[in-house]
């Protein structure tokens, strides 16, 4: 089981619909929990179409009795014709206090779904945010900066690429998740400037990714287009990522 968390520096770069489509293309069963403490789940409304109602979520999951992992397929959701498990966030801000108990709750749910055979995708929202859930990223196996690569997404990813710098290992492996490489910035700019290296990139397509952004009908040619091979793509480099960690870590363990 591995454990990715996709958080934003700045801006809006498509961190949710990132997370979704990444989700809606993963090759095994996978949980994606909507962590951003914003409130009023985008998912919902958004690939959703606002006609999934709220059933629970992170706040039910806080406020349950059960342990941690029990509580997490209580409050789990079935997408039927995917492979995913959604697990809805806050409804609104003033309920992100009452999830500061959570974060550490799930990193033991997060075992159990290890024992399930389920990877975890998890969409943190934007880095600072009051509430922001900052155990999650230290405990993924991976956590992506998404970003675009103009001049102000940059410089907003600079900051904390630079404190992650300094304060390693304060997230097990960190990277960059492209979208839209080239616009001006090439992939080897962009890792050189920030000094993270660039795991995967997607296709800069407004179009292709309101499939996942808004629930937009998919057209005919659409699972075929460049945004759709871009993300199935970023499903096998995240994983192949993951793979060399662990195989790195066992092999320095080995005596």
């Amino acid at each position: 089981m591995a454990v990715i968390a996709l958080c934003s520096a700045s801006g809006s770069p498509g961190v949710t619909t990132t997370a979704v489509a990444l989700a809606w293309n993963w090759s095994r069963p996978v949980t994606l929990v909507e962590a951003d403490p914003v409130g009023g789940s985008a998912i919902l409304a958004g690939v959703f179409k606002g006609v999934r109602e709220y059933r629970a979520g992170l706040v039910e999951l806080a406020l349950s009795p059960l342990d941690a992992g029990d509580a997490l397929l209580e409050v789990g959701d079935r997408v039927e014709g995917t492979p995913v498990t959604f697990v809805a966030g806050p409804r609104s801000p003033a309920q992100v206090p009452s999830l500061e108990p959570v974060w550490g709750r799930l990193a033991d749910a997060f075992d159990d779904l290890d024992r399930s055979g389920q990877d975890v995708i998890v969409d943190v929202g934007r880095l600072g945010m009051r509430g922001c859930p900052e155990p999650l990223l230290a405990l993924a196996d991976l956590s992506l900066i998404v970003t675009r690569t103009n001049l102000v997404a940059l410089a907003g990813v600079r900051p904390w690429a630079a404190s992650l710098a300094e304060h390693a290992p304060a997230w097990r492996d960190a990277g960059l998740l492209v979208v839209g490489a080239g616009a001006p910035y090439s992939v080897k700019e962009v890792a050189a400037t920030l000094g993270l290296p660039v795991v995967a990139t997607l296709a800069d397509d407004v179009d292709a990714a309101a499939v996942y952004h808004r629930g937009t009908p998919a057209g005919r040619r659409w699972g075929s287009g460049p945004y759709v091979r871009s993300v199935r793509a970023a499903v096998d480099a995240v994983g192949s990522r993951i793979a060399r960690g662990r195989a790195e870590l066992l092999e320095g363990a080995t005596p």
